[in-house]
């Protein structure tokens, strides 16, 4: 969420980086509202005192023996009109409320406007497989070497379901050790976190109100304006991020470090290419999620910390990526600056994401009521709050049996995987 303050005192700015990233106002009506409700707070102030100086008097002029009955019914038509300033005041804050919440993040000044087009591609590792015979897509690798069931996945889930079986399983897992491992030598603390979350949640990550319908709901909502609703987590970050919600900090505390690993459930409405076939986009895929809570003037160290753990994962693996930095239209409504780690899939001939890096600011602190309270003054502030995948690994797979493939079908398992696949090296 927004600075209210900021947008008082400096509403062209503020509007002048929503259209950074593609997000037209006009702060004109909001902050004419946001006067008349300071002016109806004011007046209902000085009723409130007035009531409270005469309600005071009021026993002392009967025990003088004067007549009270004109100044009590004055004092009842000031409590009527402090009652019906209240229901106004409650009315205009709700819509301010509303109003706030519907704003995106202020991209960070180095943010480029724009959409993907504008992109920027900012390092490349490794080199592009090339290959002396007819490469296969990962669909046709992943079911000839029985490591993913399609047609059972979708019996069961229905389209955009898969099971992994056999030595599929065994690499998906075998990952995701992997990643468990790196984030704990790392000093991150883990996490295994609800599956479930409640609305408050999706509010403070900054899907919600918006992005509600991008997720798997529980419970039917009667009202379609009803918020308390439960729903599968889209990605670990969402429960990350309210771990110290409405919580004040020490100073002292921070940074905290936690990842956290969980199946992601996610709706992925709309139409996609015909080349995102098989695992590129499901409704259920597997993500070790890291987050960081940090002081204000700590949140660019801890995204350069976080893109590098992300790459650090990709090379180990031995796969071709490159790291790009996100125009402003092309970054998440919450975030202010963000960094993808896409890898190389031959058959689409394409790069594709497998960590978003990002830099929240203060902006999901807000939602939450996140803060920390400083050592030097006692007063609180804002935390920061940062996220990265470490790692995706719906788009690993494919990555993995498509660069490591082999002339006779085969599939040579990254060698910091094998520990956990018993030794083995080759899926065939």
């Amino acid at each position: 969420m927004l600075d209210l303050v900021m947008i008082r005192k400096n509403p062209e700015l503020v509007a002048e980086k929503l259209a950074r990233r593609g997000f037209e106002i006009d702060f004109a009506d909001f902050l004419a509202e946001d006067e008349k409700r300071r002016a109806i707070i004011f007046e209902n102030e000085q009723l409130k005192a007035e009531r409270n100086k005469t309600s005071a008097e009021i026993p002392l002029l009967k025990r003088q023996g004067k007549d009270t009955a004109d100044l009590m019914a004055h004092m009842r038509e000031v409590g009527e009109e402090i009652k019906a300033n209240d229901e106004i005041l409650v009315r205009m804050q709700s819509e301010q409320d509303d109003f706030l919440a519907s704003l995106p993040n202020l991209p960070a000044d180095d943010v480029v406007p724009g959409g993907k087009e504008n992109n920027q591609v900012v390092s490349v590792w490794g080199e592009k497989p090339e290959f002396d015979f007819t490469p296969k897509h990962h669909v046709d690798l992943v079911t000839d070497l029985g490591m993913i069931d399609y047609p059972r996945g979708a019996k069961l889930g229905g389209t955009g379901f898969w099971i992994y079986r056999g030595d599929g399983a065994r690499l998906e897992w075998a990952l995701l050790n992997y990643f468990v491992q790196q984030h704990l030598a790392d000093g991150y603390e883990m996490m295994l976190l609800p599956h479930i979350l409640n609305y408050k949640c999706g509010f403070t990550a900054g899907q919600f109100p918006k992005f509600s319908e991008d997720v798997f709901h529980l419970e039917a909502k009667s009202n379609p304006n009803e918020k308390e609703t439960s729903f599968l987590l889209p990605t670990a970050e969402t429960a990350l991020v309210n771990l110290h919600r409405d919580e004040i900090l020490t100073e002292d505390e921070l940074p905290l470090k936690y990842f956290g690993y969980t199946p992601c459930y996610r709706k992925e409405a709309g139409s996609h290419g015909a080349n995102e076939r098989g695992m590129i986009r499901g409704h259920q895929f597997n993500k070790v999620e890291l987050f960081q809570y940090t002081l204000p003037d700590q949140s660019d160290a801890a995204l350069a910390e976080l893109i590098s753990k992300a790459e650090q994962l990709v090379k180990g693996l031995g796969l071709h990526f490159r790291t790009s930095k996100l125009a402003a239209e092309d970054c998440s409504a919450s975030m202010r600056k963000t960094y993808d780690i896409e890898v190389w899939i031959p058959s689409m001939d394409d790069y594709k994401e497998v960590s978003s890096a990002s830099d929240a600011g203060d902006y999901q602190a807000r939602r939450g009521n996140m803060r920390y309270r400083r050592s030097d003054t006692g007063k609180t502030d804002f935390v920061h709050t940062l996220n990265a995948s470490g790692l995706a690994t719906s788009r690993l797979i494919p990555a993995i049996v498509e660069q490591m493939q082999r002339a006779d079908g085969s599939v040579v398992i990254p060698e910091i995987l094998r520990p956990w696949m018993d030794g083995q090296e080759v899926i065939k």
